[in-house]
């Protein structure tokens, strides 16, 4: 359970209808598999011990006897297991007849939460046998147990507090007010859910997103456990359809029709992050729920849930080219606004031969288009330099003649070695004014020439170098409008490929990919052999790990640590762990000392649940200290 990773199981055991000595025998032979593999949240189906098919064998007596001395059999059963075990049976108390989940830890008898929403339509016939469950807590004794009975009961960790779980069976998640929703606003993290849902045509997908949306909307891990093979097949079948999700992500599912177990690791950490920036998930202080406690020896838990490599970037070909239209049309309608506010039917924008300058230009395109003006009012200057290579201004200039676009070719090394020769600073001495006087002077060029025709600089800086200040300060850091402010690396390139992959041009097409096949680079220092001598990549990393870092760091706030082992697991065909870890300090150190850049950046679009403006999502000192985040990074 270090770091929050909490592994659960979701376990559905071959059963006989109304046999409670076979079917706590079945049940307890899955129980400790899990608990074997490392499982600490363990669930079980619905009436797992009598089976959920019973109907009017409900109302028989000796049926509630054997599941309630099955229900202590495995209470002793369990004593030496290090989980938290729910189990499903029909319990009596006070002459009623309920459908309760049996909490147990240890040998103990934590609670009994009863179903609260009975169905009693189509082939449900819940009514004839149980009663609602009692939303306020009740005492009741089980054979010597005493527990309290009812759906307000959250059990918490003794060793490990932040885990707070919650049950909920079937049919109350399908409800139009689950109790979920309530064990969530009262602290719980992780709700398990004892079902025995049918099969239908089509039903698995519906329960598939329900579990996903709830786990979404209540921010949450779910663990939805369904009854299998061994349930009576008289009119119905049942599936072993489990599930488990953590906001809105599918972590595991089972195959169908075959009992088996599945497992994950819920993130309970993550959870917590997400609550805490969502001011409208409202803490509902829990006045009126009962805190059992429990127990769970404290392990580090092996990952078997994927760490996406990408976090920015989805993995699925259809959901990456949707998400590509989707961003490119938040940028081009960004820029569309500003252009249409400020009455400007001008653009000016500087093009490299490089991803960004690339996308930039693109975007304007669509905004221009969509505004009607025509392309030949977007300004597009190449402005070689020392570090030029005929690949890259080659590149430039084929884009801006296919996107019909004004070219302008301005050579700076004129102004530049001027500017060298009035600050006093020697052109053989490659350091960073060599590099900088040259990205200042584009950017003075950029901005003059916008104000001679009216126009507006776009900007093409992108939000991984924004996060680590791979800028020059009122130079390529400055703009009018930056379209790219909230674009990562990684994912400025798919959109670069995706709209060579649309856009029916087989010349442009034929530039693009070749400007995605250029290693990135500011090319401000000269070629080596005509090839470009400055790679961005060796100087600060990899961006790909960049990014990594960035979205764990920014969207959950993980600790070095966590982001550490995280990169590992995401990584690890990838980068070594030294390589891993050196890149993660550069990251810390330029991601804090480079805010003063970030505090004064210019308008430009979110276009993901990241974004780096101080005006929106990131309100981060200038002179914060990274002490405490590297000093845990030392300790690894």
């Amino acid at each position: 359970m270090q770091q929050g990773f909490v592994k659960v199981a979701a376990v559905t055991p071959d059963i006989r209808v109304a046999d409670p000595l076979y079917n706590r025998e079945s049940v307890l032979k899955k129980v400790k598999e899990a608990a074997e593999n490392g499982a600490v949240v363990i669930v079980c189906p619905e009436l797992c011990l009598t089976g959920y098919t019973c109907n009017d064998l409900f109302l028989q007596e000796i049926l509630l006897r054997e599941a309630k001395e099955a229900l202590l059999w495995l209470l002793e059963q369990t004593k030496g297991l290090n989980a938290l075990i729910f189990v499903g049976l029909p319990f009596e108390h006070l002459g009623k007849l309920y459908n309760v989940a049996a909490v147990m830890n240890r040998g103990k008898l934590l609670g009994l939460v009863p179903k609260t929403h009975l169905p009693n339509y189509g082939e449900f016939y819940e009514k004839r046998y149980f009663t609602r469950g009692m939303e306020h807590p009740v005492p009741v004794c089980l054979g010597g147990h005493a527990a309290m009975m009812g759906t307000r009961l959250i059990f918490e960790c003794e060793e490990y507090p932040t885990l707070r779980v919650a049950a909920e069976i079937c049919e109350d998640l399908w409800a139009p007010d689950p109790p979920s929703t309530y064990h969530a606003l009262a602290g719980a993290n992780l709700i398990v859910n004892l079902s025995a849902s049918d099969e239908t045509t089509g039903k698995d997908i519906y329960r598939r997103n329900l579990v996903k949306g709830q786990s979404a909307r209540l921010l949450c891990g779910y663990v939805y456990c369904s009854a299998g093979e061994g349930e009576s097949t008289q009119d119905i079948v049942f599936s072993g359809h489990n599930v488990i999700a953590e906001n809105g992500t599918l972590l595991a599912e089972a195959s169908r029709f075959q009992n088996e177990i599945t497992y994950s690791e819920i993130d309970v950490e993550r959870m917590n992050a997400e609550r805490r920036r969502m001011t409208t998930f409202e803490d509902r202080g829990g006045n009126d729920y009962l805190y059992e406690r429990f127990s769970l020896e404290m392990r580090e838990t092996a990952l078997t849930r994927h760490v996406d490599p990408t976090p920015f970037v989805p993995s699925d070909m259809y959901d990456r080219e949707k998400r590509c239209e989707e961003i490119l049309a938040i940028q081009s309608m960004g820029l569309k606004k500003r252009l249409a506010h400020t009455g400007c039917q001008n653009a000016v924008v500087g093009i490299s031969g490089g991803l960004d300058s690339t996308l930039a230009l693109l975007v304007t395109v669509r905004a221009f288009d969509a505004l009607g003006i025509p392309r030949e009012k977007i300004t597009a200057v190449t402005m070689p330099g020392f570090g030029t290579t005929d690949r890259t201004y080659d590149n430039a200039v084929g884009m801006i003649r296919c996107l019909g676009a004004t070219f302008r070719e301005i050579s700076i090394v004129p102004a530049v070695n001027q500017h060298f020769s009035d600050i006093g600073h020697d052109p053989s001495v490659h350091d960073v004014t060599y590099e900088n006087c040259q990205a200042r002077e584009r950017t003075q060029i950029l901005m003059d020439i916008a104000n001679k025709s009216g126009g507006m600089v776009i900007g093409t800086g992108d939000m991984s170098e924004l996060a680590l200040g791979w800028a020059t300060y009122n130079g390529d850091h400055m703009s009018m409008y930056a379209v790219n402010c909230s674009v990562p690396k990684t994912l400025v390139r798919h959109l670069v490929r995706y709209y060579a992959d649309t856009c029916g041009d087989e010349k442009l097409a034929e530039v693009l990919y070749d400007v995605l096949d250029t290693p990135v680079s500011p090319e401000l220092l000269p070629p080596e052999d005509g090839k470009i001598s400055q790679k961005t990549e060796d100087l600060v990393g990899p961006y790909e790990l960049h990014d990594f870092y960035l979205y764990q760091v920014l969207r959950f706030g993980f600790s070095p640590e966590k982001v550490y082992r995280l990169a590992k697991c995401a990584f690890a065909d990838s980068y070594d762990d030294a390589v891993i870890l050196k890149w993660l300090k550069t990251f810390y150190k330029r991601f804090f000392t480079q805010q003063f850049k970030r505090s004064c950046i210019p308008d430009g679009p979110k276009v993901g649940t990241i974004a780096l403006s101080p005006r929106g999502d990131l309100r981060m000192p200038s002179d914060a200290s990274v002490n405490v985040w590297m000093r845990e990074l030392e300790e690894l």
